[in-house]
């Protein structure tokens, strides 16, 4: 069900956005998909497929994504899960040799203000229906 429309956004490769994830839930807004608003300072648009070495890195940076956070309903995340990512930690990310895996037809079209399709691309896996 990873291919539902939603809101008419557009996703990095110029097609219908489709959800990032629903176990565990992810997206600025808890609906699955990767897209954002003028409220989200983070820009949530990039879809993860998340790595160790990633999970590491975010910690180190201050934003753990790993420990489960029951008070917010946040499961924690393993390798493997996937996630709505801000743009600007999966660039640093990039920079750093560490970016995880990215699903393009789950990236809001709004990422590539952050990073170049060709970075995405090089990243990228098939999405898995």
């Amino acid at each position: 069900m990873l291919k539902e429309k939603v809101n008419n956004k557009k996703n990095v490769l110029g097609g219908t956005l489709v959800a990032c994830c629903y176990k565990p839930r992810t997206g600025y807004f808890r609906d699955g998909y990767c897209r954002t608003d003028h409220s989200d300072f983070g820009s949530h648009v990039i879809c993860a497929e998340m790595t160790s070495r990633f999970l590491e890195f975010t910690k180190g940076r201050g934003n753990d994504l790993s420990t489960p956070q029951p008070i917010f309903g946040f499961p924690g995340l393993r390798s493997g899960d996937r996630w709505c990512l801000c743009a600007i930690r999966w660039k640093e990310a990039l920079e750093m040799g560490l970016a995880p895996p990215v699903i393009l037809e789950a990236c809001e079209e709004s990422a590539l203000k952050f990073t170049t399709i060709e970075a995405l691309q090089e990243n990228a896996v098939k999405a898995v229906n």
